[in-house]
């Protein structure tokens, strides 16, 4: 079958062989066997670390691309989106992002029902049907404590549970195991702190253990931001108030699938332009299961710039 190009133009297919402990690296012929069986025009490069990625991400737009696929896990997703932007911009319109998890974790492929494997993945590559999303953009202290911009697709953790994602690691191997270890080592290590949450609304103020910011709704596979979807131009804010004690109190109703909402100790708040989180001491910021920085940090909607391929 000789090649022929999408609705969106030829494809250029990012590979981050990292992803899923280094399982992603195993799938590249796999890939490139289903896109050739789909007829698809494709260009395929690999990316050795998250500068890579986003260099291949530019540049491959840079070169006329419109189109681009991240294999990989959701941090993949990340870098390939961090690429696509430039002075606050995509560098082209309404860029088209494909997903192909490859069998590594994948929140937003869960978020929209896309298949992980690489058989089922890459068919939703072909056709025409997109989904306008939102990301956010992310303006964190890093360790140097100066400003740093990042763009995320999924869910922020501050606090506690950005804690447990750091502890926990990433992967699927011994994946429960590692959620088990990380939790009760970020459970050690945090504390309760005195916070402000500023939206483009109002200002709340308590103290928290804990604070999640959701564009989507998954992040590890858990349904952590339930009222979420990343395509309403709203980010969802969850304040979790209570003792320190909510942390396991809350952990069977979050894995029934995000039946932790309500709770009279989260308080929820929306926003539509920004959200901003400070703290009397700095906490942890995580975001698609990647370590950012600490607090302050100010969270600005991006509202459906990318075009999502489904």
């Amino acid at each position: 079958m000789s090649p022929t190009t999408s609705p969106f133009g030829p494809l250029a297919v990012l590979v981050d062989p990292r992803a899923g402990n280094g399982a992603v690296a195993a799938e590249v012929d796999a890939i490139e066997r289903a896109l050739t069986a789909r007829g698809l025009e494709f260009r395929l490069e690999l990316g050795d670390s998250s500068d890579d990625l986003r260099r291949l991400s530019a540049s491959a737009l840079e070169r006329g691309y419109r189109f681009l696929a991240a294999v990989g896990d959701d941090a993949t997703v990340q870098d390939v989106v961090n690429g696509m932007f430039r002075e606050g911009r995509p560098i082209v319109q309404e860029p088209v992002l494909g997903i192909v998890a490859a069998n590594a974790p994948s929140d937003l492929a869960m978020s929209f029902g896309l298949p992980r494997d690489v058989e089922g993945a890459v068919k939703h590559l072909a056709g025409s049907g997109t989904y306008p999303f939102d990301v956010m953009k992310v303006a964190v202290t890093a360790a140097s404590g100066e400003r740093v911009v990042r763009y995320a697709h999924n869910v922020a953790e501050i606090g506690f549970h950005a804690a447990a994602t750091i502890a926990a690691g990433s992967g699927e191997r011994f994946a429960n195991a590692r959620r088990f270890l990380g939790f009760w080592r970020a459970y050690a290590r945090s504390q309760v702190r005195s916070v402000t949450i500023r939206t483009d609304r109002s200002t709340f103020e308590a103290n928290a253990w804990s604070v999640v910011i959701g564009n989507g709704q998954f992040t590890d596979g858990i349904r952590l931001s339930p009222r979420s979807f990343p395509g309403d131009g709203v980010l969802d804010a969850l304040v979790f108030t209570g003792p320190r004690s909510d942390a396991y109190r809350l952990l069977p109703r979050i894995f029934r699938h995000g039946d932790h909402l309500p709770d009279p100790h989260i308080k929820e708040l929306r926003a539509k332009l920004t959200i901003d989180v400070s703290a009397s001491h700095p906490m942890p910021v995580v975001a698609d299961g990647r370590d950012l920085g600490t607090t302050p940090v100010t969270f600005q909607v991006v509202p459906q710039q990318i075009l999502l391929k489904v």
